[in-house]
């Protein structure tokens, strides 16, 4: 993933104490990882219906420029043509759970920058629209998966 990927470590301690037994019983979370990326894939989506970060905070409204140049969805941030959400993809493994895009420019999205002096737009700030991130939902959404396995092996 070339892009932006999101990396998380859950300070959740009931998440983290099913994780410990999980891997203390030597199983393979591959199966549980892929559940809750399919899981962050539906979040995420409803996140760019929404325009709103994880946190809730609706993202930074488009300037009068960046509207001037989009041919459709002129009042919708982040779209065009549906391309940028349309990346997001997981790999899912034993032990771990790789989610994000590998566009260069979601990182540009994700985290805001300046323009190049030679771009369309040149030297202007493109402010952060946050839109890979893990909600209170999806913090229930992977305990309850883990939990899942916990119980049912």
């Amino acid at each position: 993933m070339a892009g932006v990927r999101y990396s998380v470590r859950l300070n959740d301690s009931e998440i983290q104490e099913a994780l410990n037994q999980l891997i203390k019983r030597g199983t393979d979370l591959t199966s549980a990882m892929a559940n809750i990326g399919e899981e962050l894939l539906i979040s995420h989506d409803q996140r760019f219906r929404d325009q709103k970060s994880p946190e809730g905070i609706p993202w930074a409204p488009l300037s009068e420029a960046t509207k001037s140049l989009k041919s459709k969805n002129v009042d919708t941030i982040l779209v065009l043509n549906h391309v940028l959400s349309g990346t997001l993809n997981y790999q899912a493994s034993s032990d771990n759970l790789l989610f994000g895009s590998p566009l260069e420019y979601a990182a540009t999205h994700q985290f805001g920058r300046v323009t190049s002096p030679n771009s369309m737009i040149p030297n202007k700030a493109i402010p952060a629209r946050p839109f890979l991130g893990v909600d209170e939902n999806d913090r229930g959404m992977i305990l309850e998966t883990l939990s899942d396995y916990l119980l049912n092996g």
